[in-house]
């Protein structure tokens, strides 16, 4: 199994990728710092899952070295694998053309909104529930920063699954 963490930039992904991994990797503030890819370990009920960080990206055609990097990778990924889509909870409306295109393109996905921690500064609160119904996919919040939510990211990660464009209208209509 493979863990695959995929967002925009400056969303987080490679701050959650040193939570979850424990690896030692530079972080740099500037969108678009990561072109090359990092891949780590980490351990699962048990069993040692290759984490990768892949390149932000704003959609699944790709325009810039980072997305076409970003989209090979992502060819490679199988159902037993899961997609974590990292997304900026201050910032959701933007994030989620990507996460719409993951969907519609059928990976075995996970959301996890990060920097939920610094909602309450904004004066804004997400309801991660009504969320993960409408998107028929887990939704998990968490500070990448801080460690929140890393520990329930972790377990729902076994409950990954595909949903396909389909499912998601029809939830979309209950």
């Amino acid at each position: 199994m493979r863990i695959f963490l995929v967002g925009n930039p400056n969303v987080g992904k490679s701050t959650l990728f040193k939570e979850l991994t424990g690896a030692r990797i530079i972080i740099s503030n500037y969108p678009g710092t990561t072109v090359d890819y990092y891949i780590s370990r980490m351990n699962l009920n048990g069993s040692r899952v290759e984490v990768v960080d892949v390149p932000g990206i704003y959609s699944l055609n790709p325009t810039s070295e980072a997305e076409y990097v970003a989209v090979r990778i992502l060819e490679g990924c199988s159902d037993e694998d899961a997609v974590i889509n990292v997304v900026d909870g201050t910032n959701l409306r933007r994030n989620l053309f990507l996460t719409l295109d993951l969907i519609e393109r059928g990976y075995p996905l996970l959301i996890a909104v990060n920097m939920i921690d610094m909602l309450g500064g904004y004066g804004l609160a997400i309801d991660l529930e009504g969320l993960e119904r409408i998107l028929g996919v887990p939704v998990v919040g968490v500070s990448a920063r801080k460690g929140d939510g890393i520990d329930e990211l972790r377990s729902r990660i076994a409950d990954r699954r595909s949903v396909s464009l389909e499912e998601v209208l029809n939830g979309c209509s209950d």
